[in-house]
């Protein structure tokens, strides 16, 4: 009988790495974590040395009962796993730069999870992470993949549909970053307020908040809009909401809605940012350099606070809640990206979704939200619509339906601006994207 678990991460040598082992340390008394598989390709060999090497002084300084096992081979590490995390980055950070510099070149928002940018994040990473499900289905066919590599909510539908892997659960920080920010506002703890959230990833909506047992969402959406609490994510620029709007809307969109909401003015601030420092991947590649020095130190055997300013805050309490409640059967309620089954009516029951789920044993249960708000179900459709299209494309690599994808993106200004987008992003990436360029 195992004595322990087994933790398979893959992309191990990312930034993030230090925050996971944190999470597995802090809840050693009830987790019991006793192998963790760091694995990355080659070309991430030298920081995953660099992070391992953090990772085993974090645990010696903790006097953990944790052995930490570096390798670029997946299939050691995901042998007799019981848990399967993936935080992996295809083509690493000069391909973030090419998602942001392109569409900004065109007049479009750059970004790495929405829009042209984001459409080709899911390109390159669906196909790998469906490959890791093929492995765990021989390796590891009882493991459970918790996925947090972007796009989260795209990769999930595709595992949905694409893979015969079903535990799985998409993962995103961005709404316990929302439930913190409203509790800073109404001065109270996290834990006394109740969120409902609807929505997809990256387009979540916190939809009612409970206080005390009444919904307090008004006065909520009321103080935020006066107080201007601004954004909860580092990368992205706080444009500051219409006032009217927000309390029409009576609801606490996550901060990508900017996007989509204020167009023009993220537009502008990308373009200012590009001249003065770059693209936010170029941003961020310095912050990792800064950091992985910091990683180098051998007198350093805890979580540097830096890394909070490279956008991962409270990613080891998203994953390893989830990975905790899971294993211990604990039946809390979580925002979670998983299959729908009829949670949200106006979204197929097969697709997933970002909402309160009850975690247990056998997995998240989506908690029951009806239809959509007026206001909030067309935009989510229409980007359901999108992630299931590139997630189609990323599978079969057809042009004509990612061209049909790029188009229906609400942030493509045309259809013949996103032929020409969706032909220099295939350049740009076409080492990523073998399936687009098969030889007939």
């Amino acid at each position: 009988m195992k004595k322990g678990l087994k933790i398979a991460t893959i992309g191990g040598g990312s930034s993030y790495t230090p925050e996971l082992i944190e999470g597995f340390i802090n809840r050693k008394n009830e987790l019991p974590v006793r192998e963790i598989w760091l694995v990355d390709v080659e070309a991430g060999k030298e920081k995953l040395t660099i992070v391992g090497d953090l990772a085993k002084r974090m645990v010696k300084k903790a006097k953990a009962d944790i052995t930490i096992h570096l390798t670029l081979d997946r299939h050691e590490a995901l042998k007799d796993a019981d848990f399967v995390t993936t935080q992996l980055r295809v083509g690493l950070l000069e391909a973030r730069i090419k998602d942001e510099r392109i569409p900004n070149s065109h007049h479009v928002i750059g970004q790495e999870t929405n829009g042209p940018g984001g459409m080709f994040k899911g390109l390159r990473t669906i196909p790998v992470i469906l490959d890791i499900c093929k492995d765990m289905e021989k390796l590891c066919p009882e493991a459970w993949l918790i996925n947090f590599a972007n796009p989260a909510g795209m990769v999930t539908e595709a595992v949905l549909r694409y893979s015969n892997q079903k535990k799985v659960v998409g993962l995103c920080n961005g709404p316990i970053g929302i439930e913190r920010n409203i509790a800073e506002v109404l001065h109270v703890n996290p834990e006394e307020i109740y969120v409902e959230f609807v929505g997809l990833n990256h387009m979540v909506f916190a939809k009612t908040v409970y206080y005390q047992g009444n919904d307090i969402t008004k006065d909520v959406v009321y103080k935020m809009t006066e107080n201007d609490s601004g954004s909860t994510l580092k990368n992205i620029h706080a444009t500051g909401w219409d006032k009217t709007f927000l309390r029409t809307l009576n609801m606490i969109p996550i901060d990508y809605l900017r996007y989509y909401w204020q167009t023009k003015e993220q537009l502008e601030e990308q373009k200012k940012a590009y001249k003065e420092h770059g693209t936010r991947a170029e941003v961020v590649k310095n912050v990792e350099s800064e950091l992985f020095e910091l990683y180098k130190q051998e007198e350093l055997a805890e979580k540097p606070k830096q890394l909070d300013q490279r956008g991962g805050a409270y990613y080891s309490m998203a994953a390893c809640n989830l990975i905790n409640s899971i294993y211990n059967d604990k039946r809390d309620i979580q925002v979670v990206n998983t299959k729908n089954n009829g949670a949200i009516l106006d979204i197929d029951p097969n697709s997933a979704v970002e909402t309160n789920c009850v975690i247990t044993k056998q997995g998240p249960i989506p908690l029951t939200s009806g239809y959509l708000p007026v206001a909030i179900s067309g935009i989510i459709q229409q980007i359901k619509s999108f992630e299931r299209l590139v997630a189609e494309a990323a599978v079969t690599g057809d042009y004509n339906k990612a061209l049909l994808a790029m188009t229906i993106n609400p942030l493509t200004p045309s259809d013949n601006e996103a032929h020409v987008l969706l032909d220099e992003l295939l350049e740009a990436h076409q080492t990523y994207l073998p399936r687009f360029f098969k030889k007939e």
